[in-house]
């Protein structure tokens, strides 16, 4: 059998009594293959899995092959029998005698790739019916409670998942699967040196205490105006999808890094380019936008400008984007460039559905549900920034905490981290004294001296606060901050998680 055999179609749908697509005879070509050699499901390039079998029973065949030869033991119709012996659908069939049935011809050897990309193109098919039927009913109901809007959303997000090959009927997860996905987060922390199993940061001390940013995560940046909050979110972003790119360069058994989009819905895309070329020029931003710049910063600027043509770093600067707009950009940019980190500048700028009745504390519970529900179906981290209440200002302590998250505790409930940044600088010098003069009294020297040497102390230092992590402890994460290239990096010096920054 040079070529696979023709589609064909084959049982029906019960609902509309038309036949759904899918090939019997292929199937059984296919597993009768992979038994008599083992080594096809190695060549193959097609992600095929037990639910794209039509027949159940195949399905089933599939997956205890698979799982033989993870042992490294030998998948044959022998070694299959135990397995299959009280199985009903089998005995239907003639009992253990149709695994030998199987591999008796063995004409799917000439072609199990074909084969293979076939039983995977009828399942998508098959899903793009059910999707389709789904749309239908969900067009014709036309009560008051639904929203046009939503289904065209929930449509996509449907749409999307067959365009990555999910079947909806395999939602649910076996432990087998987690526990293998456990092993390998493990394996990569222990490879990476560091205990990095997540994406990167690109700051040692952050992924210290995170062991990095991992998918399905929501992360939650929040700070007071001033802090810094959208130059660590970009310098995170630029880390991560510079990583990704030295990974494409130079190769390696695991990427730390990803193709990164951002969601600004406060700075145009411009002014953010600029502050990354500032960055990693090391060059003021505010000398950039003047051009005031010496012959040496423009080579500086000309170089740092090439290294980055090619940064997988994509930046959407649309305003006034609802919930549903963003994640319909972002499952856009997830099937063009297979994105694995999201930030969004930031949450209190998005919009709801409309439906929250003009309670704004509702709007926001709507937005953080929608950004949790958003890592987790594109199963990538998300980093949204967020505003912090007035609260913290009346304070004498001027450290964040849990409850000065602005307008919605649901914000602090649907986040995997909590992150906050404080920089201790940025309020000192808001109490900067009279500079003394010749004539000042000693007490107003004294007092400029001590206002001084705390202040030495703490500029250019900053602290992210932990003050939540599902799946670590929480504590202080000591920051350098470069505020004329607006860049957070690693400290290097000596510091401790109590420092007093």
């Amino acid at each position: 059998m040079a070529e696979p055999t023709p589609l064909s179609l084959v049982n029906s749908d019960s609902e509309t009594g038309r036949k759904l697509p899918s090939n019997l005879e292929a199937e059984a070509a296919f597993l009768g293959a992979a038994l008599i050699d083992n080594r096809v499901l190695e060549e193959l390039q097609t992600p095929i899995r037990p639910d794209h079998f039509f027949e159940p029973l195949h399905g089933r065949i599939f997956e205890r092959i698979l799982t033989l030869i993870e042992r490294n033991a030998t998948a044959s119709p022998v070694t299959l029998r135990p397995y299959f012996e009280a199985d009903e659908a089998l005995k239907e069939l003639g009992g253990t005698k149709y695994l030998a049935q199987l591999t008796a011809n063995g004409a799917g050897l000439l072609a199990p790739r074909e084969l293979a990309q076939q039983i995977y193109d009828l399942a998508l098919l098959r899903e793009l019916v059910s999707v389709g039927r789904g749309l239908v009913e969900g067009a014709l109901d036309t009560s008051e409670e639904v929203d046009p809007m939503d289904r065209i959303s929930q449509a996509e997000a449907d749409l999307f998942k067959v365009a990555e090959g999910a079947a909806s009927g395999n939602e649910a997860s076996s432990f087998r699967d987690a526990a293998i996905m456990a092993i390998k987060m493990a394996e990569a922390a222990m490879n990476s040196g560091g205990g990095l199993s997540g994406k990167t940061s690109g700051i040692s001390t952050i992924d210290q205490k995170t062991s990095g940013l991992h998918n399905s995560d929501l992360v939650i940046l929040a700070g007071r105006p001033g802090m810094g909050k959208t130059s660590l979110a970009m310098n995170i972003a630029f880390n991560c999808a510079e990583e990704h790119l030295k990974w494409q360069r130079d190769g390696g058994e695991f990427n730390y890094g990803a193709p990164t989009a951002f969601f600004s819905l406060e700075m145009s895309a411009d002014q953010l380019a600029t502050r990354i070329l500032a960055g990693e020029a090391e060059i003021s931003s505010e000398a950039l936008r003047s051009g005031k710049l010496s012959r040496e910063d423009f080579q500086n600027l000309s170089r740092a400008s090439q290294k980055l043509a090619d940064l997988p770093l994509y930046i959407d600067d649309t305003p006034a984007l609802t919930i549903g707009g963003l994640r319909t950009r972002a499952r856009r940019m997830k099937r063009r460039h297979d994105i694995g980190l999201i930030v969004v500048d930031y949450l209190q700028l998005l919009q709801g559905s409309g439906r929250a009745n003009d309670n704004r504390v509702n709007e926001i519970s709507e937005i953080s549900r929608g950004l949790k529900t958003l890592a987790k179906e594109l199963g990538v981290p998300v980093i949204a920034l967020s505003q912090l209440s007035r609260a913290v200002e009346q304070r004498d302590d001027k450290k964040p905490m849990l409850s000065d998250l602005r307008e919605s505790g649901s914000i602090e409930q649907d986040a995997d981290m909590v992150w906050f940044i404080y920089r201790g600088d940025y309020y000192h010098e808001a109490i900067r004294p009279d500079m003394p003069t010749e004539t000042s009294s000693a007490d107003v020297v004294e007092k400029y001296r001590t206002w001084e040497e705390r202040y030495l102390e703490l500029k250019n230092k900053a602290t992210m606060i932990v003050a939540k992590q599902r799946h670590g402890s929480t504590g202080n994460v000591p920051l350098h901050f470069q505020s004329e290239f607006t860049k957070f990096t690693a400290p290097n010096y000596k510091y401790s998680e109590d420092d007093n920054y």
